[in-house]
């Protein structure tokens, strides 16, 4: 009988700061393949996401009581990611939110980590844990 050969650890999700403890994220980017990359990335090293294409939608789901974090992007119809998070920021000023987009905005006011896209998940997941392991 042939045993399983263990994972390498390129293939074992990394650990969170927030081990013993599951986080939610709420995700929102109205591009279907980076939403997507996203979610599957952020899912992969441990973390719930519940991802919107638009951030009408992304805030009529938040709930400061579920959700860990916000990761989105800026640039969305209707709407801005840098408006929706003065949005979120009123409903829960500790919620932490993370713009990941290819176009910040000049106004960071409400932003507690901005990184500009393309840049490698692995430096959004280093912002991700940094803020979750300063929560309460």
């Amino acid at each position: 009988m042939r045993k399983n050969k263990p994972k390498s650890k390129a293939e074992q999700p990394s650990e969170s700061p927030t081990v013993g403890r599951v986080t939610t994220i709420l995700l929102v980017d109205d591009n279907l393949d980076t939403r997507l990359m996203t979610k599957w990335f952020l899912s992969y090293v441990g973390h719930v996401v519940h991802a919107f294409s638009s951030p009408r939608e992304a805030l009529a789901h938040f709930d400061p009581n579920i959700h860990d974090l916000v990761v989105t992007d800026n640039s969305m119809p209707h709407m801005t990611g840098a408006e929706m998070a003065h949005i979120i920021k009123l409903r829960s000023r500790t919620t932490p939110v993370v713009m990941f987009s290819g176009a910040p905005p000049a106004d960071q006011n409400c932003l507690d980590a901005v990184l500009r896209r393309p840049a490698p998940l692995s430096l959004l997941k280093e912002a991700v844990d940094m803020l979750l392991d300063r929560r309460p």
